[in-house]
């Protein structure tokens, strides 16, 4: 059973940063990433990453956010500097695994303000 664990989220003021991880168990997988999903928004992509190390990035984040990934651990990581306003959602880790299926997590809230 694939079980998924999201932490980092939280208050953080425009220009700072914060580090989103998401822990899985159950399963190989071949690509982790980060959606969001912004209040009367649709969920968007924000970054990707597989299991060989080649990342995808929405075009607003690039260059401020980094994802990374232990596949060891098997987790998943977001990095994210020089946050603004327009970041604040709820955002969401999206496994695939090996079968193609997809998880996803419960979701963390980043909140940028001042």
């Amino acid at each position: 059973q694939v079980q998924l664990v999201e932490s980092g989220g939280g208050l953080v003021q425009p220009g700072g940063s914060l580090r989103l991880s998401c822990a899985a168990s159950g399963s190989i997988f071949r690509i982790m990433g980060w959606y969001r999903q912004a209040p009367g928004k649709e969920r968007e992509l924000v970054a990707t990453i597989m299991r060989s190390g080649y990342t995808n990035y929405a075009d607003s984040v690039k260059g401020r956010f980094t994802i990374s990934r232990d596949n060891t651990e098997n987790t998943v990581y977001l990095q994210m500097n020089s946050l603004r306003p327009e970041d604040t959602a709820v955002y969401y880790c999206n496994l695939q695994n090996t079968d193609y299926r997809n998880y996803w997590g419960k979701g963390t809230q980043v909140t940028v303000s001042s």
